[in-house]
């Protein structure tokens, strides 16, 4: 007797195998997602792979194929001269601010706005020295005075008097 390949028996068993394939392939790609940083999938992408096209392998591994072609563009020769003149300049007086520095490049005729100088700034790791507030000081046990009312029973007008000089 011939099959006509509609055996009720062997399509169930192919589509529990598709079912139990699909929740591996999800269970692996969360995974891969939480544990794998993003260079490191891009990395094992291999475009020689005939079986598997790389859009398929970018697809399984969760990274765009955008991030698997990019290449960074560095800071261009204007953007590092004002660095290097930002750099001798902050030597000698590291308590300029963004405005001071943004006057100084201007005079020497570059082009430039807070938002490039402050991206360079910090592409640079630098950072304005100034005091900070010393919010931990009010804290110390020398700052927290004893309540001196512990204890007292107050049961007759004027006894004890409080005011607040917080304000002062």
């Amino acid at each position: 007797m011939e099959s006509d390949g509609s055996d009720p028996v062997n399509i169930e068993n192919l589509y529990s195998q598709i079912l139990q394939l699909t929740v591996e392939n999800d269970f692996l790609k969360n995974n891969l997602k939480e544990t794998g940083s993003m260079s490191a999938r891009v990395h094992m992408v291999k475009p020689d792979t005939p079986k598997l096209s790389i859009r398929r392998q970018c697809n399984l591994l969760s990274i765009s194929r955008s991030q698997l072609y990019y290449t960074t563009v560095g800071e261009n020769a204007e953007n590092i001269k004002m660095m290097r003149i930002m750099d001798e300049h902050l030597i000698n007086h590291p308590t300029e601010g963004v405005l001071s520095m943004v006057y100084l490049l201007r005079d020497k005729g570059f082009i430039i706005g807070l938002k490039r100088l402050r991206r360079l700034i910090k592409l640079m790791g630098r950072e304005t020295i100034y005091r900070r507030k010393n919010l931990t000081k009010m804290g110390l046990r020398e700052y927290i005075k004893p309540y001196l009312l512990r204890g007292l029973k107050v049961d007759r007008p004027n006894q004890v008097w409080y005011t607040d000089i917080t304000y002062i």
